[in-house]
């Protein structure tokens, strides 16, 4: 429970000083002892609880940035890199990331890797974060240049569905 407690402590302090690119390194060891402590369904919800703080964020190329925005990849790196977590900077670096997790194990917390706005070109160039699980209906969390133009949730629908590659726990 203490760390659980201290846990949210650190995330209170991250989320009061959101410009902040990164943990600060004396914080550093000490929040990945605590992850790595906790059950993977915590870090999870502690990592979307985080990433949901910054909807409204706008879209912003190549910037992983929260004073002028995020990019998709961007986003995601900056969630992760906030708990002490290496993630990769570029959505195509996701693709060889991580550990593969099948549609049907996806947690709370996995990172979702899409092809690019083009289905036909199968190559990776969208990342989000799966943010809920509701029976069959998964809900991500991610930095769209779309109609939301920023930070928002989406429900893996048809058409994310078709642009779909791959799942990754980084966790």
């Amino acid at each position: 429970m203490k760390k659980i407690l201290l846990l949210c402590c650190f995330t209170f302090l991250f989320l009061t000083n959101v410009k902040s690119q990164t943990v600060p390194a004396k914080y550093k060891e000490l929040l990945q002892k605590l992850m790595k402590n906790l059950p993977a369904k915590e870090q999870g919800n502690d990592l979307i609880n985080f990433a949901k703080s910054m909807i409204g964020i706008p879209y912003h190329y190549a910037s992983s940035n929260p004073s002028i925005g995020f990019d998709c990849s961007g986003f995601v790196s900056y969630v992760f890199h906030n708990f002490g977590i290496a993630a990769p900077r570029s959505s195509s670096e996701f693709i060889i990331a991580g550990t593969p997790v099948k549609m049907e194990n996806l947690k709370i917390g996995d990172v979702l890797v899409f092809t690019g706005t083009n289905v036909k070109v199968r190559r990776a160039g969208h990342v989000g974060i799966v943010a809920s699980i509701k029976g069959d209906t998964v809900q991500f969390i991610h930095s769209s240049s779309g109609k939301a133009n920023g930070v928002t949730l989406t429900t893996l629908n048809p058409y994310y569905k078709s642009r779909f590659m791959k799942a990754v726990s980084m966790l």
